[in-house]
């Protein structure tokens, strides 16, 4: 079964801060340094540019008579107001140009810097960095609604702030650190972002680490995604035996006398011996009987350790094997051990008191015995029962030689049609699947009490199981018989096998 690896990353955000004083060029320093020139009294411009006609008019005429100088003298005053008028004008022109030019002056481009080079509060709104965006018209914070007035104010997420109000969505307390973390259009402090997002071990309960590369990398289990560090694969972390969940920090598998673990889900309807195995064994029978595929013989069921099955499967010379074989379908002649009482649960959460007890099998006919490994739950059992006693039907009834892909695949479409029908607690689905029985069944499960929803979930992991098996003789054979099955039904595929050795296509 596959394994999934995720990988994934995120990203950091950062706060820039001003100080606002009510001023529109606050953070800047902006003087203007064109200069004009004074203005004289009038009188004394008069008075020189008289002094200066007289002196001329001296040199040039030399003597006048009284009316004459007199004459002159008006003439030049006359001339000197006109001009000194003219020069006066010249500069107003060049003062109102001067002020137009000033008030067109805008303040110097915005630039981001780090939080780093920012003044501290104390630091005087002149001296501020050039980060401080200018005011324009009444500021508001992003937070409370008001104006942000006087003081100093945070600039992130296309908003500005009050300090106190910029708060983490998940504590509700000021985010007053230069990096925050944003999910969602909230922020958050980046402690309580990893808190929150940041995916944890499901084994060790503690943050998945992140790879060589800064990327956060874990394993999840296919079926029950469970998300555990990669180092779990290889520090020798238990496995339940019949879920395939790691034992997590928090919790004690049980551990059987085979090593085995099991987790408490499944141990709550874990089988332990044989005398409590018959009753699931009869509903399997009722199961094929309502499928008119009854086992007239009656064959032996017998729950058993691992180091029996083994040597069972080691003595028996007909059947396609697997390495970690659960259930086995006899035809030899042997003694095997059964256990005869349930055990108990001592110190560490470890199995005591196993009584065993050697059973005789007799060949009576081509099926001595079926054997299960014990210490699975209900589900399991049952379904590895039921695919072993479609290899007691085919013998029994005479069916050939059968090849691994054909005999395997069909008998792993019996354990999934009863799987399925302990799931759904009625007949309706196997009434499909089984158009070509000329009776219904009445499904054992219908009998049973409620199933908790995790029984209801672990078989369609049971289900999943034998669905994804990539082996060619459990996994494609099964596939190969299920779509004969859902084509042709149960009757004429099982029919067709009997003739031909080969599944109907």
């Amino acid at each position: 079964m596959g394994w999934l690896s995720k990988i994934f990353k995120g990203s950091v955000n950062r706060v820039s801060r001003g100080h606002y004083n009510g001023n529109s060029h606050e953070g800047y320093s902006t003087q203007h340094t064109k200069s004009y020139g004074t203005h004289d009294n009038e009188d004394e411009d008069m008075d020189h540019a008289i002094a200066l006609s007289l002196s001329e008019e001296d040199q040039r005429k030399g003597k006048a008579i009284d009316t004459e100088h007199h004459l002159d003298e008006d003439e030049q005053l006359a001339r000197a107001l006109q001009e000194n008028a003219g020069h006066t004008l010249d500069e107003d022109e060049q003062l109102a140009r001067a002020l137009q030019e000033s008030m067109n002056d805008g303040p110097p481009p915005r630039r981001h810097i780090p939080i780093e080079d920012a003044h501290s509060e104390s630091a005087p709104a002149s001296n501020l960095p050039p980060n401080v965006p200018p005011t324009s018209g009444l500021r508001v914070c992003a937070g409370c609604k008001t104006p942000i007035g006087h003081g100093r104010f945070l600039s992130c997420m296309d908003s500005v702030w009050h300090p106190q109000c910029f708060r983490c969505h998940a504590c509700d307390r000021p985010i007053s650190e230069y990096e925050f973390a944003v999910h969602e259009d909230h922020a958050y402090h980046r402690s309580c972002y990893k808190e929150r997002f940041h995916p944890k071990c499901d084994v060790c309960n503690s943050f998945i680490p992140t790879n060589k590369n800064g990327l956060i990398e874990y394993r999840a289990h296919p079926f029950w995604m469970q998300k555990y560090c990669p180092s779990h694969e290889n520090d020798g972390t238990p496995r339940c035996c019949s879920c395939e969940r790691m034992e997590p920090k928090h919790s004690q598998y049980i551990t059987l006398d085979d090593g085995r673990r099991l987790c408490l889900e499944c141990l709550h309807t874990a089988i332990m011996d044989t005398n409590e195995c018959q009753p699931l064994y009869i509903d399997i029978q009722e199961f094929y009987e309502g499928m008119n595929m009854k086992v007239e013989q009656q064959v032996p069921l017998l729950l058993v350790e691992r180091q029996a099955l083994n040597e069972a499967m080691e003595a028996e010379k007909m059947g396609h094997h697997l390495p970690e074989t659960r259930g086995l379908c006899l035809s030899e002649e042997q003694i095997v051990r059964t256990i005869l009482k349930r055990p108990i649960i001592g110190p560490d959460n470890k199995i005591i008191d196993m009584i065993t007890g050697p059973y005789k099998l007799i060949r009576r006919c081509e099926v001595t015995a079926i054997l299960i490994l014990y210490g699975l739950p209900r589900l399991l059992t049952g379904s590895i029962l039921a695919h072993e006693m479609m290899h007691a039907y085919l013998r029994l009834k005479g069916y050939r030689t059968l090849s691994p892909e054909v005999e395997e695949g069909i008998c792993q479409v019996l354990a999934h049609l009863w799987l399925e029908s302990e799931i759904t607690s009625g007949s309706a689905s196997m009434a499909t699947t089984s158009a070509g029985s000329s009776s219904s069944s009445t499904s054992s499960s219908s009998k049973k009490g409620a199933k908790t929803e995790f029984e209801k979930r672990l078989g369609e992991f049971f289900k999943h199981q034998i669905e994804t098996d990539s082996s060619a003789a459990y996994g494609d054979g099964f596939r190969a018989g299920m779509r004969a099955v859902e084509r042709y039904g149960l009757r004429s595929t099982l029919d067709h096998i009997k003739l031909t050795g080969s599944f109907p296509y």
